[in-house]
């Protein structure tokens, strides 16, 4: 798995799933015990240090169900909901034409577009820097400036407002070396 997928799996996962769900207790030790800087391949220490400082997952767990849980959250996690955002089925078709396995789960949250950037990466197929541009591009991009600010907007927590500007840094970054690995 190289730096690209670990970013994608990392951040997918927690938009993906709740703060205190067991499967991201690695993740929320490495975060507390200070030891995710070294493994972030992207010069972000001083806001990995807020979100260590801010990474109780007990506490996030009521910011979390506000922000993207429930007909009612301040801030849907789905791309259909967004203006410039993707219908979830054409977000399906996509990564089912691209072999993915789904879950009955919307395709166009947040948490899993991530994910499936991070499958698609570690596919290696011939043609993955058009797919994972597309899934850039067509899927995530457009709307998720508008989702990042309001994350930044109505999170009670430093860690979400964190996540967020993590985030946004991140994909930009992603982007740019999905250009020039494509232009290699």
């Amino acid at each position: 798995m190289n730096e690209f997928s670990i970013l994608c799996r990392l951040l997918g996962s927690l938009y993906n799933r709740q703060p205190q769900d067991p499967l991201l207790v690695p993740l929320f030790t490495l975060l507390r015990e200070g030891k995710l800087q070294q493994h972030w391949p992207l010069e972000q220490d001083e806001l990995l240090l807020r979100l260590q400082q801010n990474s109780d997952p007990q506490a996030l767990a009521t910011d979390y169900n506000a922000l993207f849980v429930g007909s009612d959250c301040s801030v849907p996690p789905y791309g259909s909901h967004w203006e410039n955002g993707p219908d979830e089925s054409e977000v399906r078709r996509f990564l089912q034409s691209r072999g993915m396995p789904l879950s009955d789960a919307p395709a166009d949250h947040i948490g899993a577009l991530l994910l499936a950037s991070s499958w698609l990466e570690d596919q290696s197929e011939a043609d993955e820097f058009a797919a994972q541009i597309t899934l850039f591009d067509d899927y995530l991009l457009p709307w998720c400036g508008q989702f990042l600010g309001k994350v930044e907007a109505h999170a009670t927590t430093a860690f979400y407002r964190t996540l967020a500007a993590i985030t946004r840094e991140a994909l930009q970054a992603m982007r740019d070396e999905l250009e020039e690995d494509n232009e290699s």
